[in-house]
């Protein structure tokens, strides 16, 4: 029997789609009121899921400026780029001799769904991509067998900037993102750690140009739409 899903869970259901849809963009006031009317629940199951999601680094609460969606400044988002570009391509480069057969099989086979699942177009599934990219690039940490490296690699990595940087994408970059996890599973088959690094260092530096240029047109919107009592709070 399926448990009944409370209040409170659907809450944080329905508010992690709309942050991570980009229904409610970074820096958005989340008044509990307002929210509660939205959602047709009383303000208890609300603050419960903020409290949640700030948990989870989707939602900044503070006293003097309540709940908002979280945001990330340039800087923060190069700093989480530039470990990743210093530490990813090392870690491909690891894993390729000691991919099996199977492993690449595996790595070719979420490479394509992927190319299936994210392409541009009225099939897309944005919230499909998510998992399988995250399972193709987990599996690549786990090959290269290097723990010190893949501790520092997941403490660099904020699920929410992966999400968001999915929809962030144009077309180009999206397909270019898609080929580079082919190519890749091709670098895996001739046996070249130096070509996987290459093409996991470009993967990188489509997304860290993306998440940048998002953040950039974010921040000229935010300054542009501020509400003037956010300057008499700070």
């Amino acid at each position: 029997m399926t448990r009944p899903v409370t209040s409170a869970e659907r809450a944080l259901q329905e508010l992690r789609e709309l942050i991570l849809g980009g229904a409610l963009s970074p820096g958005a006031r989340l008044g509990e009121v307002e929210l509660a009317e939205r959602l047709g629940v009383s303000r208890t199951p609300v603050r419960e899921a903020l409290s949640r999601l700030a948990a989870e680094g989707l939602v900044e609460i503070s006293p003097n400026r309540g709940a908002r969606v979280a945001t990330w400044t340039v800087a923060e988002l190069e700093g989480v780029f530039d470990l990743r570009i210093s530490l990813e391509p090392q870690l491909t480069g690891f894993a390729v001799p000691n991919a099996s057969p199977a492993d690449i099989e595996e790595l070719d086979d979420l490479a394509h769904r992927m190319v299936e699942v994210g392409g541009p177009g009225p099939r897309q599934d944005l919230d499909a991509l998510v998992p399988l990219n995250r399972a193709f690039h987990d599996r690549l940490v786990a090959l290269a067998a290097h723990p010190t490296l893949a501790t520092a690699l997941a403490a660099a990595i904020h699920p929410p900037i992966v999400r968001r940087n999915f929809s962030a994408y144009d077309a180009e970059s999206l397909r270019r993102s898609l080929a580079h996890h082919v190519e890749i599973v091709a670098a895996l088959r001739a046996d070249d750690p130096g070509w996987a690094r290459a093409v996991m260092t470009a993967h990188i530096s489509n997304a860290r140009a993306v998440m940048v240029r998002a953040a950039l047109h974010e921040t000229a919107q935010h300054v542009s739409t501020q509400d003037p009592s956010d300057e008499e709070a700070s």
